[in-house]
């Protein structure tokens, strides 16, 4: 099945849906609010299934090539003791692949590269499904978390809900690592990753009240949350800057009861935003791209393409939803040597790939 798409969302998943797409003979446009590519966002982990889903589509080893892979993981105590570690060496085994670390404005460039420029309408937001319906044989809806489309479709009670956290982010130059230290505390967590560049990827996350932000006095809230952990908090704290700090409420997605309707179909966080504890949205959205690309090549009509794309991601994605849930209450589970045994009991296995 070929035709024309419109792809509502220039970021990740629609980006990986116009070229997945155009490769099969669709002629995508893209519509995307934004004036221009995004330049901010931290590391991104690539994990073996999103990097099989980029290697269909040509940028599997561009991403393996820039990114920093993950040689070690670990979880621990604010005093430092260990309360399990990730068996990276085994993902790897079962795989071929580690999780790659490269960040959003890279993979961003690079999915931007593939895609050919006349197809793209930056500072072009979407107010009207309708006419895009009629217009184009497919419309695909990448308007990320707080979805217009999603909302427009099933109504305000899929609106993205808070989940009580709130979320920093940021880089630092010169502080290369390999290894992935995640630091838990009562209902927080500081964690650390390799990125691209010679960088520390940072994050923490903390229960707070929705929209509580403190604008230029991020690193004090920072410092008073999380300045007394060990290292490598401590050192990050540190080195860190205010204007170095990103901060967002996370939201989550109510469970949908389809990924499709009409002519439409729903990708990534607009499908299926989820809580970031797994590390898994934009794989989730890069999978989700080829997978519908594929679903519509094998399948005689729009239609047909669209009810198998449905089945084959959404229980799955659905599934990976509700674990990264419980893995972001987790954290404030007591008392602490059930929480500790809990987790252990989850690296058994390895890694999900």
């Amino acid at each position: 099945m070929k035709g024309t798409v419109a792809i509502i969302g220039g970021g990740i998943g629609g980006l990986a849906a116009a070229v997945a797409l155009d490769q099969r003979g669709w002629r995508p446009t893209v519509y995307e609010r934004e004036p221009d590519l995004s330049g901010a966002g931290t590391a991104l982990g690539i994990w073996p299934a999103a990097l099989r889903a980029l290697d269909t589509i040509g940028l599997g080893d561009r991403v393996r090539t820039l990114g920093q892979p993950q040689r070690a993981g670990t979880f621990q105590r604010l005093d430092g003791g260990r309360i399990a570690a990730i068996d990276v060496a085994k993902l790897e085994r079962r795989t071929g692949d580690p999780v790659i670390l490269l960040s959003r404005p890279a993979l961003l460039a690079l999915l931007c590269e593939a895609v050919d420029p006349s197809v793209l309408r930056f500072a072009t937001p979407v107010r009207d499904l309708d006419p895009l319906r009629r217009e184009h044989d497919l419309v695909v809806a990448a308007d990320g978390i707080f979805s217009r489309v999603r909302v427009g479709l099933f109504g305000a009670g899929w609106r993205a809900r808070y989940t009580g956290k709130t979320a920093w982010r940021g880089w630092l130059d010169g502080m290369a690592t390999e290894a992935f230290t995640e630091t838990w505390g009562a209902g927080a967590k500081f964690g650390v990753t390799p990125q691209e560049g010679d960088r520390t990827n940072w994050y923490a996350t903390t229960t707070a009240p929705e929209g509580a932000f403190s604008p230029g006095a991020e690193l004090a809230e920072l410092r008073s949350r999380f300045g007394d952990w060990t290292a490598p908090v401590r050192p990050v704290l540190d080195a860190i800057r205010e204007d170095g700090i990103l901060r967002h409420d996370l939201y989550a997605v109510p469970r949908l009861a389809s990924f499709v309707r009409h002519n439409v179909a729903l990708i990534g966080d607009a499908a299926h935003g989820m809580p970031p504890d797994l590390g898994r949205g934009a794989c989730e959205a890069l999978i989700d791209a080829v997978a519908l690309a594929e679903a519509l090549e094998r399948a005689p009509t729009v239609a047909d393409g669209l009810q198998r794309y449905d089945r084959q991601r959404r229980r799955t994605v659905q599934r990976l939803a509700s674990i990264a849930g419980a893995a972001a209450g987790l954290t404030r589970l007591r008392p602490l040597w059930l929480r500790d045994a809990l987790l252990r009991a989850a690296m058994l296995g390895g890694p999900p790939s």
